[in-house]
């Protein structure tokens, strides 16, 4: 049928209908059941097959290359190794399996053959057989199949065209059509009904769920309210909300026209030293106020605090949503590269490059934002509120950090678990927009939950044994949100969710009152397959797998009593001489003041109000609260910054894990942006088999820098290694650090032993001769390009962006200046790259 690898192969003759075809020779209603030994989900049908495939391993699956069949179903890629372990016909089906790849996370098709690459589409045409199969996924992730020579050409045609094809339908629908096609089946919604919810985590879906919370976190003087049980009030908020207990739900009602899209001040969280965290949209000014609006407002604002409100305004120092998707872009063409264009970043150009993505810069804002919150709260005695214009985005991110900072519990599973829920899935956050799962409104799309994720990492990084979450639980959260299958992240708000899970409607009537009914113009149908929760991990990864989402951390000690629930123990800090009870003070660009237009129901002339002040230098002339700030930091951190002691922690488990957010400290999160992009470039692409990565270049370069300084700083000192002195943490350091200080820089090495001798650099790489043929000879490996050792080698690299392994012992990181005395020698080697 085909004769050669020059002749034309065109989809339209040669598979006029593959699925159709396929799904008459496999059928759809089987159970699960062994197809070719591909374990297929009940109802999943098999569309092509492939034999004698090869599949390059990424360094966290160990390097190398995999033997065995590739699958193309109406729901995913998946390959089979030949030695995997026979299956169990008894075990719970898995969605995914470890070498598998969702069809709706694939963004692109490329196929490589002798020294040319193509961008496969639903239309294309190849001219020659593909020797190679790149898979370019939303995730970060670049899966790369190589075929044998003994691969039939019709099979590798077949299966290049038949993934082209239902990858990626550009129509509405194709989202359902791949729930459908996962979860559709009798027999898939009989097993996802029976499923049973994580009983550790806190869901934030009932009374009770809000009322665990706050006898969890000590707020006695809050109060759930079922005010927007049918989203009257609000249709993205979530039906219930924490109010004061003072304020009834009929004043309570007045106050939601007030802010934007009824969005009004709701408790989030409470800080063990009294203080409360409160979420809230923009005001309405053009809403009248009267006088009772104005006393429900104030008393919701100033919660169950009687002296001081801080409102955080948001939206000045952090990114846009836009600003966001368009760094994140700019980030996954840096990390990934396209092997179908001849495009790429020089070696010299590279850290340059990634500083103008601009996307650890955004990250460093939201931490130093959440940062200057998580120290207000820690004063006590006063209302933090966080105003966003809508209150769904950067609000999310500013909250969820600071409580990750603070609070001990939401750095465990359960808890973080619980933190998104509460901040994220009841507090509206548009997930299906800014996700844009249907790829039909990209002025939405915008990867803020993803922006979280890596704020979240530099904190793990900088504090790991403070956490017993992991790398790989963030990992595997991160790519969840890509795979359209979990009720978590398939909607805007909680009503939407509802609608679609209940397919209900409300009726009122004088005799029974509001009772829900069969909506018959609703969107949604009753066939359509139930969602899980992404916390299901049991439908995604193994247990071995969900083994690895946590590490052991020392038991968190109980709350110390509170006086009143307002206990602050430092005396000098607590007294703001020069607020008046009643005030309310506005953050913003790190100075505080007192606008006229704060409150739109209050005069310019209100005697609580003084005149708008900034920084000044002398600490007398400074407002309180900005002394109270420099005084906890100066009484919490009295060590100067050229301290010899050790790495100083927080004094207790509930002091906030301040992030050093100088440049050296903030670094890329390697696991995933880079897992990528060592073998994103084809096995026999003419430019990646002659030339190393960027990267690796960099990583080399910053070995050689490494001895350098080892070598000045053992001749500095004499024939005694230098003991290693670490920069103790200074908070008020980094409250307030402009953005010319933050530039991207080299993370640094984990800390060695006194008198362990520095690695030496990797040789540098050798040149392989250009591969044309599409398998190596019998008997012997693919070669690979080269790298540094795996995990257990005498010279692996500590990397620039991050650490070098999950497994390996991470100590906190901090950046380890060199001595005073030491001198670095002229040398004529490679320079950093800028």
């Amino acid at each position: 049928m085909l004769t050669g690898s020059k002749t034309t192969f065109k989809v339209r003759q040669m598979l006029p209908d593959i699925k159709e075809r396929m799904l008459s020779q496999t059928g759809v209603n089987a159970r699960s059941r062994d197809v070719f030994g591909l374990r297929c989900l009940p109802g999943e049908c098999v569309l092509q097959r492939a034999v004698m495939v090869r599949k390059k391993l990424t360094a966290r699956e160990g390097r190398g290359w995999l033997s065995g069949t590739l699958f193309c179903t109406h729901f995913r890629v998946a390959f089979v190794p030949q030695d995997s372990p026979k299956l169990d016909d008894n075990a719970d089906p898995v969605l995914l399996g470890d070498h598998d790849v969702a069809l709706a996370s694939i963004e692109k098709v490329v196929v490589v053959g002798p020294n040319r690459t193509k961008l496969v589409t639903p239309n294309s045409s190849l001219k020659f057989t593909p020797e190679e199969l790149v898979l370019y996924c939303r995730d970060m992730r670049v899966i790369c199949f190589l075929f044998d020579r003994l691969t039939p050409d019709a099979q590798v045609i077949e299966m290049t065209y038949t993934i082209a094809k239902t990858y990626q339908p550009p129509k509405p629908g194709s989202v359902l059509s791949f729930q459908n096609a996962a979860l559709g089946s009798v027999e898939m919604k009989q097993f996802l009904s029976n499923r049973r919810r994580d009983a550790h985590m806190n869901w934030f879906e009932s009374t009770s769920d809000w009322e665990q919370e706050l006898e969890r976190c000590g707020a006695a003087s809050w109060r759930v309210s079922s005010v927007n049980d049918r989203f009257e009030m609000s249709t993205s908020l979530s039906r219930f909300i924490v109010v004061p207990q003072k304020v009834l739900d009929t004043e309570l009602k007045k106050s939601f026209a007030h802010f934007n899209e009824g969005r009004i001040p709701r408790w989030c969280w409470r800080h063990p030293r009294g203080s409360d965290l409160l979420r809230m949209a923009s005001f309405q000014n053009n809403i009248y106020h009267e006088k009772d609006d104005i006393r429900n407002l104030e008393m919701v604002l100033f919660g169950c605090q009687s002296s001081l409100c801080v409102v955080v305004e948001l939206g000045e120092e952090l990114p846009s949503p836009a600003d966001i998707q368009l760094a994140h872009s700019r980030l996954r063409a840096l990390c990934l590269g396209d092997i179908s264009t001849s495009v790429s970043v020089p070696d010299d150009k590279w850290l340059s490059t990634l500083e103008g993505t601009h996307w650890l810069d955004y990250t460093r804002s939201c931490l130093r934002k959440a940062c200057e919150v998580a120290c207000l709260l820690r004063g006590g005695h006063l209302t933090v509120a966080l105003q966003e214009v809508e209150d769904r985005d950067l609000s999310c991110v500013v909250s969820s950090l600071v409580q990750v900072m603070c609070d001990p519990h939401c750095r465990t599973q359960p808890g973080f678990q619980g933190l998104v829920q509460k901040e994220w899935v009841m507090a509206g956050h548009r997930f299906c927009s800014r996700v844009n799962y249907h790829r039909d409104n990209d002025k939405e799309e915008a990867p803020i939950f993803l922006l979280f994720l890596d704020c979240v990492w530099q904190l793990w990084s900088q504090y790991p044994s403070r956490f017993q979450l992991t790398e790989d639980f963030l990992l595997a959260l991160h790519d969840s949100i890509h795979l359209p299958l979990f009720s978590s992240f398939l909607a805007n708000c909680q009503r939407e969710r509802c609608k679609r899970s209940q397919n209900l409607g409300q009726s009122y009537t004088p005799v029974n009152g509001w009772r829900d009914t069969l909506h018959p113009d609703s969107s949604s149908d009753p066939s359509d397959p139930p969602l899980p929760a992404v916390w299901d991990w049991a439908l995604q990864y193994s247990k071995p797998k969900q083994d690895r989402f946590t590490q052991p951390v020392p038991p968190t000690p109980p709350l110390q009593p509170l006086l009143n629930g307002n206990l602050n123990t430092n005396p000098d800090t607590h007294r703001l001489t020069d607020t008046i009870p009643g005030s309310v003070f506005l953050l913003s660009r790190g100075t505080f003041s007192c606008p006229a237009n704060l409150l739109p129901w209050r005069s310019g002339s209100s005697g609580v109000y003084k005149k708008s002040h900034r920084r000044a230098p002398s600490s007398e002339n400074v407002p309180g609260l900005e002394r109270l700030l420099k005084a906890w930091a100066l009484s919490e951190f009295p060590q100067s910054l050229t301290s010899t002691s050790g790495p100083q922690g927080p004094l207790d488990p509930y002091e906030p894990l301040l992030p050093l957010l100088m440049g050296p400290c903030m670094g890329l999160w390697r696991e995933c942006y880079l897992r990528g992009a060592l073998h994103a470039q084809a096995f026999s692409h003419p430019f990646s088999a002659n030339h190393p990565h960027p990267v690796e270049r960099l990583a080399r370069e910053v070995l050689q820098l490494r001895d350098k300084l080892a070598q000045a700083s053992t001749a500095g000192e004499g024939s005694t290694p230098p003991a290693v002195t670490a920069e103790p943490r200074r908070p008020d350091a980094n409250l307030n650090q402009n953005t010319n200080n933050g530039g991207t820089f080299l993370f640094p090495a984990a800390p060695r032993s006194q008198g362990t001798a520095a690695p030496k650099a990797a040789p540098p790489p050798t040149s392989t001769n250009q591969h044309t043929s599409r398998a190596p000879p019998p008997g012997s490996a693919p070669p690979s390009r080269p790298a540094h050792k795996d995990a257990g080698g005498s010279n692996k690299h500590t990397f620039l962006f991050g650490h070098s392994s999950a497994s390996e012992a991470r100590p906190e990181q901090r950046y380890y200046p060199p001595p005073n005395n030491a001198k670095l020698p002229k040398s004529n080697g490679p320079s950093l790259p800028s």
